[in-house]
């Protein structure tokens, strides 16, 4: 079985419950596959990233098998605005947020509410320098575990939007996402766009950051903002402190 979002953004759960945490969300526009269901809940696996999770059942459009190959395929086309609204054959308006994927809406037999979309679209392959333009339209977004919009993001979320936004693939996590590029050895040799990861006490991954030109990073800590990078890790300037403590940093592009 497949589904896809038809909603403007449903969560993503650990477990088949209300109650449970939101390990992430799926954007208006986005398909999975529906590995398993329990009750009125589904565990899917996301097309973009095979990132798997719990979302009622109710909030998601069943598609059929050549449907979600045909979506796979298709280019990416997406929102490029904060939030912009969708325009169902009732004229009634669902707000879409930024990275809301377009692409079903070129399919009649997918777009079966006939959502029209009027608003800035971006898609393709875009140069590396046009992530930190996009980086910027997150600042200030509210910190949201699990989050993916600018109305709530995580750390990964926002590192993976960015990149996503710009055509290029990072994983869910800042663990997996540490697992791809190519390592560098020093702040030195970092580019704007560039990743830095950052560990716990423990040594595992659990933060992660945009590096942007001049020694600062842009990163969701609270909210989304800027602040200066070292060889130690993430100094906040308004706290004087560092609050990170930096683990690798890698050049995806």
């Amino acid at each position: 079985m497949y589904g896809i979002c038809n909603l403007a953004i449903i969560p993503q759960r650990f477990e088949p419950s209300d109650k449970s945490e939101i390990v992430s969300q799926v954007l208006f526009g986005e398909h999975f596959e529906i590995i398993d269901t329990h009750n009125q809940w589904s565990k899917i696996r996301s097309h973009f990233d095979q990132y798997e999770g719990w979302v009622d059942s109710k909030q998601y459009q069943l598609i059929s098998e050549s449907q979600f190959h045909q979506l796979s395929k298709a280019v990416c086309i997406m929102n490029a605005d904060l939030v912009e609204n969708v325009v169902d054959s009732n004229n009634s308006l669902i707000p879409i947020p930024l990275g809301a994927n377009l692409s079903f809406l070129n399919f009649d037999d997918i777009n079966t509410q006939k959502f029209c979309f009027e608003g800035t679209k971006i898609s393709g392959i875009k140069e590396k320098e046009a992530l930190i333009k996009t980086a910027y339209m997150y600042l200030n977004a509210p910190y949201l575990w699990g989050g993916k919009t600018p109305f709530g993001i995580d750390c990964s979320g926002f590192t993976q939007m960015v990149y996503k936004i710009n055509g290029h693939a990072l994983l869910r996590d800042a663990s997996q996402q540490a697992l791809q590029g190519t390592t560098l050895s020093f702040i030195e040799e970092s580019e704007p766009g560039d990743l830095a990861f950052f560990d716990n006490e423990e040594g595992k991954i659990t933060h992660v950051g945009i590096i942007m030109a001049d020694n600062y990073i842009i990163h969701a800590s609270g909210k989304i903002r800027i602040d200066r990078l070292d060889h130690q890790g993430i100094f906040n300037m308004e706290t004087k402190k560092h609050t990170h403590q930096l683990r690798v940093i890698k050049k995806i592009l």
